[in-house]
């Protein structure tokens, strides 16, 4: 070691070793906390969502490929519509699923731990029919072939309380229960008389079947009423020229009832992707479409499932503030373990304390344990009588040197260098004891 360095402004190896242990504890103590305070988002979820060209399917992409971004891996799950759904997120099969309103009941939702994360959008019931069929009342289905979608979906239940209302029993129509696309098929093909299912217009078979000629669109001219009786669907207008201004389509208006699509989850379903899951569905269906204004949707309206209390918060308060200003993980992160970090401020306040005293003791111990040397040195010096005594004061002399070339060595900080020549100081006292000693 070079003579320059013996005399440092700082001793950083001398505050790594004081300061090591409590900054080790208290990583110890981070670590700790991270795995068991309260445990990190999974990494996937399973998302369940419809039949095949359906609503639910388009929209379980755009909630895939939004997630995808936060590095959460969204598996989609296909299924009969939302009665299937339902069922899956009873056996625990899905973590999160589409649902219709009217699907199920507020206390069987509670009793099977379900939650809602808000409404997305209205789902109208489309009621296809061939353009030949003659039909302006729903009592006037009797005796048609009218397909109405597996019993897995919610249109065979909501459509039958539909019925009932118009006096219509199930046995006085020919019922069929495949899915929309083979059902279509039938109606093309003009095997069935017509074709009933929910979903939202962007479903690619609403957009063919509303552009088909040769088929009509039932107008629901009583809608008004069936939402009174029936309070989980609502009265919407399909706006004439909507689906194409230039060739008029459709050329009046049409009136149809509407349930509306939920997005259901497990109540064990980590909090922070319900958060991101509820801030999806804010940009994905936040805006103006065929039946709905500008923030109308998602909701915490028009659910008959209890509402997540994150869902909540975000519909009152918006994004959580963490995630405003950093990413997804980050925000989390600060979010699970802003608890242990106020502990550990408490714990590190005390230990801050403790440091400093240390490190100025670790500093002057070095010099501290060589008076030692010399008090030994002085006590045989003392204890040395007779014939002796020159020589024994010769090995002291040596052994001073040899202190002496040892303190030399030291490296300490300027602030302490007091301390360094004191010693040296009183190395040469004793020095001088023994030579005295020995004249």
């Amino acid at each position: 070691m070079s003579k320059i360095r013996k005399f440092t402004q700082f001793s950083f190896r001398d505050l790594v070793a004081t300061a090591g242990p409590t900054v080790l504890t208290i990583v110890a103590l981070c670590a700790l906390a991270y795995f068991l305070v309260d445990p990190s988002p999974p990494r996937s979820v399973t998302l369940g969502t419809g039949q095949e060209n359906s609503a639910y399917e388009e929209f379980g992409k755009k909630y895939a490929a939004r997630l995808g971004k936060h590095g959460i891996q969204v598996t989609l799950q296909r299924s009969l519509g939302s009665q299937d759904n339902l069922q899956h997120l009873n056996e625990g099969k899905v973590d999160i699923a589409f649902v219709q309103s009217g699907s199920t009941e507020q206390a069987e939702a509670q009793r099977k731990g379900l939650v809602s994360i808000g409404s997305l959008f209205t789902e109208p019931v489309w009621l296809f029919l061939r353009e030949d069929a003659k039909v302006t009342q729903i009592s006037q289905l009797k005796g048609l072939k009218i397909n109405l979608g597996p019993e897995g979906s919610g249109v065979p239940k909501l459509f039958r309380q539909v019925l009932a209302l118009n006096g219509i029993e199930p046995g006085d129509l020919t019922i069929g229960a495949l899915e929309n696309t083979p059902g279509t098929v039938e109606l093309l093909e003009g095997r069935i008389d017509g074709l009933v299912f929910s979903s939202g217009p962007d479903a690619p078979l609403v957009q063919m079947l509303l552009q088909t000629p040769g088929f009509k669109l039932f107008d629901f001219t009583q809608a008004e009423a069936y939402s009174r009786r029936l309070p989980f669907v609502s009265h919407v207008v399909l706006p004439r020229g909507i689906v194409d201004v230039g060739r008029d389509l459709p050329a009046q208006d049409y009136h149809l009832i509407a349930p509306t699509a939920t997005l259901v989850a497990r109540e064990d379903l980590h909090p922070a992707l319900i958060d991101l899951y509820v801030q999806a569905a804010s940009e994905i269906h936040g805006g103006t479409g065929w039946f709905q204004q500008q923030g109308q949707f998602p909701s915490a309206r028009y659910t008959e499932i209890p509402v997540a209390r994150e869902a909540a918060k975000f519909y009152k308060d918006g994004a959580p503030l963490l995630q405003r200003y950093m990413s997804f993980w980050l925000a989390n992160f600060f979010d699970r373990m802003w608890v242990v970090v106020v502990a550990l401020a408490a714990l590190v306040l005390p230990l801050s304390k403790v440091v400093p005293p240390l490190y100025v003791w670790r500093i002057r111990s070095r010099v501290y344990r060589w008076y030692g040397q010399l008090r030994t040195v002085e006590q045989e010096l003392e204890a040395a009588q007779g014939p002796q005594r020159a020589q024994v004061c010769a090995g002291l002399l040596k052994r001073l040197d040899e202190i002496e070339e040892m303190v030399n060595q030291i490296s300490i900080p300027l602030a302490f260098a007091d301390g360094l020549y004191g010693l040296r100081s009183h190395i040469n006292f004793v020095r001088q004891r023994v030579k005295n000693a020995l004249a």
